[in-house]
């Protein structure tokens, strides 16, 4: 038994590579938005005002991610349905297409109102497609892994992901040093787009190499049975989408705070210098990346639940005293960036893990698609916009009390319902 177990863990090792380069691609072209959007918000919105076309850029991005819910039932029935590897290959298709569109589209100058519209449009077919993303990744990842490297397994998930957001971060790092100011806001911003599109047909060749999960095989017959699956969900899994709805709304206000939120709000309401915030943002990621899979092998061997409880409970003690952090100084934006992405680590490098040990299989895509976005729209989407409406009113810290409430709630729902899940067979 433990030589199957070993064969077995050996065998996936291509295909967690080419199922992590594809979601790469995907949270690289999402988040080459969030990292630019200080440069090219004049470009689709009136120019005169800088702080409202800030927020009408802000808006977009957070418009987008209540499509995300839509895609991840869509999207996520869909890979019930059809297949994970059918889902994974959708996404990343209606990705790289809007990162594309956005790349070519005309400013406002040229078309007037039209071009806040087709930006919109184009981040709707991003937000579907991310919603479906997150779900159906994260389900094929679940249902390789063997019970007792699922958390090594999910830690992927996350190293793609850190890895892209570096890969952004260090762009921003290089053009904000060879380009100027109006270089930047000219089309130095399309260069990050465009790249974006053509990672994202790299990304869709590496996933054709992907094989169809067993766990799927198993149960597409009990998939293709089941009526209307969300309400399934909630009929059948309260507990499970309570808790999901609870780590996720911390889970996404962590992400979004440091992997977002904060350049533009460092840069515009701290007059933090750019690059600096960039070079802490990138090593604050690489620390990110460098720590998950540590802590996803630590997980199957003491469980998920102490990591999400010293997650939890440390961002709600910390967060706020980090906030007076962010200045224009490297080191504290690197303390702030490295302490706040350390500890995410801790949760995200067993998220796919603990979103599909929540459902069953004939559920797993559609649940984690539509509870899991559903709270990101909610919270995640709206946290760049919240922290600059809060910054222009006077209030730039109530934004980090908003965090560490969310970290209160995760804290509490994770101590009082979650039971342990490391070594369990998926159903």
């Amino acid at each position: 038994m433990p030589a199957v177990a070993d064969e077995r863990h050996k065998l996936p090792v291509r295909t967690l590579v080419s199922a992590s380069i594809g979601n790469a691609v995907e949270w690289f072209d999402w988040t080459v938005y969030a990292t630019f959007l200080v440069f090219f918000a004049g470009q689709f919105f009136p120019s005169e005002n800088e702080a409202l076309a800030l927020i009408g850029a802000s808006s977009a991005y957070a418009l987008a991610f209540f499509f995300r819910p839509l895609g991840g039932i869509l999207l996520g029935r869909f890979a019930d349905l059809r297949g994970r590897k059918a889902g994974m290959l959708l996404t990343i298709l209606l990705m790289a297409g809007g990162s594309m569109v956005i790349a070519l589209l005309p400013t406002y100058e040229q078309v007037g109102w039209l071009a806040p519209i087709l930006l919109l449009l184009a981040r709707i077919a991003q937000g579907m497609s991310l919603g479906g993303e997150v779900s159906n990744a994260s389900a094929y990842l679940g249902e390789i892994a063997p019970p007792d490297h699922r958390g090594r397994y999910s830690s992927f998930f996350y190293i793609s992901t850190g890895s892209a957001l570096l890969a952004a971060s260090l762009l921003g790092v290089l053009l904000t040093s060879i380009l100027s100011e109006e270089q930047l806001q000219g089309y130095g911003w399309r260069i990050a787009f465009f790249i974006g599109g053509l990672l994202g047909f790299i990304g869709m060749w590496l996933r054709r190499s992907l094989v169809e999960t067993e766990q799927f095989e198993e149960n597409a017959d009990k998939a293709r049975a089941t009526k209307h699956p969300l309400l399934q969900t909630i009929k059948h899994y309260p507990k499970s989408v309570v808790q999901l709805c609870a780590i996720t709304l911390l889970s996404t206000l962590s992400y979004y705070t440091f992997f977002s939120a904060l350049t533009p709000f460092a840069i515009t309401f701290r007059d933090a210098d750019k690059t600096d915030v960039f070079v802490a943002l990138s090593i604050g990621t690489a620390l990110f990346v460098a720590l998950c899979y540590p802590f996803g092998a630590m997980s199957d061997r003491f469980g998920r639940r102490p990591q999400l409880l010293a997650w939890s409970g440390a961002l709600a003690v910390l967060i706020v005293p980090l906030s007076f952090l962010v200045q224009d100084n490297l080191f504290s934006l690197i303390v702030v960036f490295s302490v706040g992405l350390g500890l995410y680590a801790l949760m995200a490098s067993i998220a796919p893990a603990i979103m599909s040990e929540l459902f069953p299989t004939e559920l797993r895509a559609t649940g984690i698609g539509a509870w899991y976005n559903l709270t990101v729209a909610c919270f995640g989407g709206t946290a760049p916009l919240v922290i600059t409406a809060l910054s222009e009113a006077g209030h730039p810290l109530w934004f980090f009390w908003y965090v560490a409430a969310g970290a209160v709630i995760a804290f509490v729902v994770i101590l009082t319902t979650l039971k342990e899940t490391n070594g369990t067979e998926l159903t």
